[in-house]
Formats: C-alpha cells, structure tokens, sequence
C-alpha cells in the first residue's frame, strides 16, 4: 500500500469543508492556511485563509481516488494529461515547516519559458513581453515586445501577470 499525496480541487470557498469531510473518512489531508488582516468597515479582523485558494492535498492510494471525488466539498482531482497529479512528500513537508517557522508566505504566479506577460507594477507598467529564461529564486528575464527588439530586463514575478502562451510563428 503505497500512500501519495495528490492535489485535490475544492468547490469555490470549500477548503476547510472539503479538509473536515476528507478527514472525517479517514483520509490524511492537508490545507495549509495563511492568517491574514482583514479590514471591514467597523473592524479588523485576523483570518485564515488558504495558501492556495481552491485547493488542497489528500494522501491516499492513487486506485482510492473515488473516495476523495466522493468527499463534499470537493470539485475535483487535479490531473496532467489524464494522470492523476501526484505532489512530493518532500513538498508538502517544505510548506508545513515553512508555515510553522514563521515564513510569510504568499502564492505567486507560475511561469513557465514562453508564456505571454504583462507588466502590472513599476516603470514598465502596461509592457508586454515572453518570458525567454527563469533566472534565480523570484526573478526572471522577459522580452519586450513593445520595444520590436531582442532585449530581455530583469523583473520581479510579483510585477508580472500572465497573459497566455505565445505561439511560435508558423513558417
């Protein structure tokens, strides 16, 4: 019986609904939460919020995974050309010690080389750009189209948000 954690699709704002109902199965689960000010208009409030909005792990053997698609509050299992999406132990166990260490974390986009960014924050707001390399921790190195040359800056993630792949041209 090998056990593997996967990750699993909540119904929108059903995480903890979904982490209650998995481990009232008897299903090891497990919804890293962020704490989070929240201001109203008469107060202010410290929240728990999930890491990953939407999503949450489970362990289980990968045959059982009925059992988790079964669960309320669950929309789905998440899956990569039709394979069940199996995340690292040592993953999971870097989001639990990172989280109970204290780190503020906070969930950034994901880039991949090729896809279409846009810059949101900063001098270059508004450009467009692919991104051509992923260069150290948080930073990476677009292309600017704007500039109709082969000229690649250095900008923080945290200023970028995804606009799509961009295709290679047809020849």
């Amino acid at each position: 019986m090998e056990l593997q954690w996967i990750a699993v699709r909540s119904k929108p704002r059903a995480e903890k609904v979904a982490y209650e109902q998995l481990t009232k199965k008897g299903i090891e689960a497990y919804l890293p939460l962020v704490k989070e000010r929240r201001k109203w208009s008469d107060r202010k409030k410290w929240v728990e919020l999930p890491l990953f909005s939407g999503y949450l792990f489970a362990r289980i053997e990968l045959k059982n995974s009925i059992f988790v698609l079964q669960t309320h509050g669950v929309s789905t299992i998440v899956k990569f050309n039709g394979n069940i999406a199996v995340v690292q132990n040592e993953v999971i166990n870097a989001i639990r010690l990172a989280l109970e260490g204290g780190y503020e974390l906070e969930p950034t986009e994901y880039f991949t080389v090729g896809d279409a960014v846009e810059v949101i924050e900063g001098p270059m707001k508004g450009s467009q750009g692919i991104v051509s390399r992923l260069k150290g921790q948080n930073r990476l190195v677009i292309k600017i189209d704007a500039l109709q040359q082969a000229i690649a800056i250095h900008i923080d993630t945290k200023f970028l948000r995804s606009i799509g792949k961009k295709r290679a041209p047809i020849s």
